[in-house]
């Protein structure tokens, strides 16, 4: 599908139905790529384990952690 045939067929949406297909391509610009998400998180990983490694945080158990989230929600 060409761009003009797709622009064609977005105006003949309703203006709430436009709205929304405008609000989810402007999301998709500002979105990371899969690279630079997989790149930030093996980043925040590295640091994580360095400062499990050098001992300036301690480790929380899952379980732990779960019970405070859970006592935060309600």
């Amino acid at each position: 599908m060409d761009l003009q045939k797709i622009e064609d067929e977005a105006l003949h949406l309703s203006k709430k139905e436009r709205a929304q297909l405008i609000q989810r391509l402007v999301l998709s610009l500002d979105a990371p790529s899969e690279d630079e998400l997989r790149s930030d998180w093996l980043l925040e990983a590295r640091r994580r384990a360095e400062e499990l490694d050098s001992g300036s945080i301690q480790a929380v158990p899952g379980d732990e952690v779960m019970k405070k989230a859970r006592a935060l929600i309600r």
